[in-house]
């Protein structure tokens, strides 16, 4: 069951979640000079290994990987927008919408196939996340709307990752991201500069380390399998995210969180096993032939 794509999805959801407890040590920082040095970080990250490995910087196929980066830079600028507008719980669960329009894009732009049943276990697993975030009502409904723009430019960030495949270096790929952002992120912190200090410094940079190895393994993940077989594993990010909360904030669970947890494994499990039995079904008949 956990197939090599699976096992660096995981690693990527695990990687975001420490990326976001940093995140949230950093409360005080602006969200778009956060964005700013994890931007930097990955930029010379980047950039080091690719020489050092004799890898092109700019990669062949410049049309996708400039728009993969300039998707990826709108839906964080959109999400951040949303998350300093509007409660974190609604801004959290319309980003976890992202997964469904990935597999959407994925039929039209890759021409790969999601079953009925597929779509049922990514609706058990967004249930889950409705039952442990809950959904704020009373919001601006121009945020809301924003919430979910930066959840499709997700999608479409992902959708192009697939789209491009293994023509491009993961890294080459994760390369325009901070090509994009760093100068649109980098005039707006002119007006809203916090100076770091402190640990402040020592976060930044692991916010930008956990960054590239959360992207690089998403990268990897979305390379080696079909969008249909590993969007949905992004939902881990959320129990990840509740573990964390607990043993490094002393955060409490209520029934329904363990309810919803338990929705969103369900959906997830169910989803790669759903696959990993079509996969073998192709293979068997292949063999036939």
């Amino acid at each position: 069951m956990f197939s090599k794509g699976v096992r660096y999805m995981l690693l990527s959801t695990l990687f975001f979640s420490l990326m976001n407890v940093c995140v949230k040590s950093l409360a005080h920082i602006p969200a778009a000079e956060v964005i700013l040095f994890r931007s930097i970080v990955s930029l010379v990250m980047s950039y080091t290994v690719l020489r050092k490995a004799g890898v092109p910087v700019l990669g062949t196929n410049y049309r996708w990987l400039i728009a993969r980066g300039t998707a990826g830079a709108i839906a964080l600028l959109l999400f951040f927008n949303t998350l300093q507008n509007i409660p974190l719980a609604t801004a959290a669960t319309v980003q976890y919408m992202s997964p469904i329009f990935t597999a959407i894009l994925g039929i039209f732009m890759v021409k790969e196939r999601v079953r009925l049943w597929q779509w049922f276990f990514f609706l058990v697993s967004f249930a889950g996340i409705l039952v442990i975030n809950g959904v704020e009502v009373n919001v601006d409904g121009l945020y809301l709307w924003l919430g979910v723009l930066s959840a499709v430019f997700s999608g479409l960030a992902y959708t192009i990752i697939r789209k491009i495949n293994t023509q491009e270096h993961p890294l080459v790929i994760m390369f325009y991201f901070p090509l994009v952002s760093i100068p649109v992120v980098g005039v707006y912190c002119l007006f809203t500069w916090v100076n770091p200090v402190g640990w402040d410094w020592a976060l930044l940079l692991l916010v930008g380390i956990l960054t590239q190895l959360g992207q690089y393994y998403m990268t990897m993940s979305y390379q080696a399998e079909e969008i249909s077989k590993v969007a949905n594993l992004n939902y881990i990010g959320i129990i990840y995210a509740l573990l964390l909360g607990y043993v490094l904030f002393d955060e409490q669970f209520s029934l329904l969180t363990y309810w919803g947890m338990a929705l969103v494994l369900l959906g997830v499990i169910l989803n790669i096993r759903y696959k990993n039995r079509l996969v073998k079904a192709e293979r068997a008949r292949t063999k036939e032939v």
